[in-house]
């Protein structure tokens, strides 16, 4: 077993093992059945459309979970439609286009490069994504909207929107029920790019154990960067068992007010999965010990600190083969004064933003 550095260096490190299923359970659907054939399926038809190759590729089925009014999900991602999250913008690009994510999109596919995920990251390349959706689109006044601050660009029959802001984003219409956004450097080039000719590998074998589940997400962790592991530079085992990690698997299914959530895992072995279950189980209790001291948290509010508790204490560790798993249920409890707020309706402060259509663009992921 490693030795730690004192009770600070517990929580963090127990947080650290759990907090991701916490979080990905405000976002994520269902996946909670038993580990062979668990929500296993043919990935949706909208992600041959992104590149397989991406470090993190999700799917939402939006059209899903807006059937879900009595879950605390819809209202924490906006899906309520009595009581959509609106900011001054949102209302402005509403009335201008049309379109209305809670009403009008179906199913979006994104695919990210987080700077912090690739090695060598290319100047001007950070945070690039790239969306496909589906949806009801008033395509002439999306483009009319679009065009008050932004330009076209024609290559051969396709049509390029660009809107200036920070990053910019490009768009173009695939159908008329069918758009693709990009952000980040040389939007129009990640657009036009021919979808994957095959499939397959790892990121794909991933994706079919959760293809289905209406919501899930799955990252590729075999070729970061070796600054993300300095963090644990002084726990030598942990930092040589993060490395074995190979992919993360998100999914959650909500059940009434109940967020069944599960962040799986997977190792380059078996023994190292065998390992890594008993470390992050052992850090588990051992940072709920150590959340019990007051002097561990003086830095979190009340519901914070009954938020990690219940984390740290409720979720439970399963391993099979290579394959750790994390097992959550998210209750309104848990999510506290946020999730109240939330689900009453009040709306966020107002954001400024320096793009034409920034509400499509938070809406689709980007």
């Amino acid at each position: 077993m490693p030795t730690f550095p004192g009770k600070r260096a517990i929580v963090v490190a127990a947080v650290l093992a759990c907090i991701a299923a916490a979080v990905g359970g405000w976002f994520l659907y269902r996946w909670h059945r038993p580990w062979k054939g668990a929500r296993a399926g043919t990935a949706p038809e909208i992600l041959t459309h992104v590149p397989a190759d991406a470090p993190v590729i999700a799917y939402i089925d939006v059209a899903a979970l807006r059937r879900l009014q009595d879950s605390p999900l819809t209202a924490i991602v906006g899906l309520a439609g009595q009581n959509p999250r609106q900011d001054p913008d949102y209302e402005n690009f509403v009335r201008n286009t049309g379109f209305d994510y809670t009403r009008d999109l179906d199913h979006v596919a994104v695919a990210f490069w987080p700077s912090f995920s690739l090695k060598t990251t290319p100047k001007g390349a950070d945070n690039r994504a790239l969306a496909v959706a589906d949806g009801r689109f008033d395509e002439g006044k999306i483009k009319a909207y679009a065009l008050r601050s932004g330009t076209t660009i024609t290559l051969g029959e396709r049509s390029f929107y660009i809107v200036p802001g920070d990053p910019d984003v490009a768009f173009e219409f695939r159908s008329p029920t069918r758009m693709a956004l990009a952000s980040g450097t040389d939007g129009v080039r990640l657009l036009s790019q021919p979808d994957p000719a095959s499939r397959g590998g790892p990121t794909e074998e991933r994706i079919d154990r959760v293809a289905g589940a209406p919501l899930f997400a799955v990252a590729r962790t075999d070729n970061l960067p070796a600054s993300l592991y300095e963090n644990l530079r002084g726990v030598p085992q942990l930092q040589t068992l993060a490395r074995s990690v190979r992919g993360l698997v998100l999914a959650g299914q909500p059940d009434g007010e109940v967020i069944h959530l599960t962040l799986d895992a997977e190792c380059d072995s078996m023994t190292s999965a065998l390992e890594l279950a008993t470390v992050v189980d052992s850090l588990r209790l051992l940072g709920s010990m150590a959340l019990a001291d007051p002097k561990a948290r003086p830095q979190m509010t009340k519901p914070q600190v009954a938020f990690l508790s219940a984390v740290l204490n409720q979720a439970q560790l399963t391993h099979e083969d290579r394959w750790v798993r994390l097992s959550l249920d998210v209750t309104p409890a848990m999510l506290g004064e946020q999730n109240a707020q939330m689900r009453g309706g009040r709306p966020s402060k107002a954001s400024s933003s320096k793009t034409r259509i920034p509400s499509l663009v938070r809406a689709l992921g980007l």
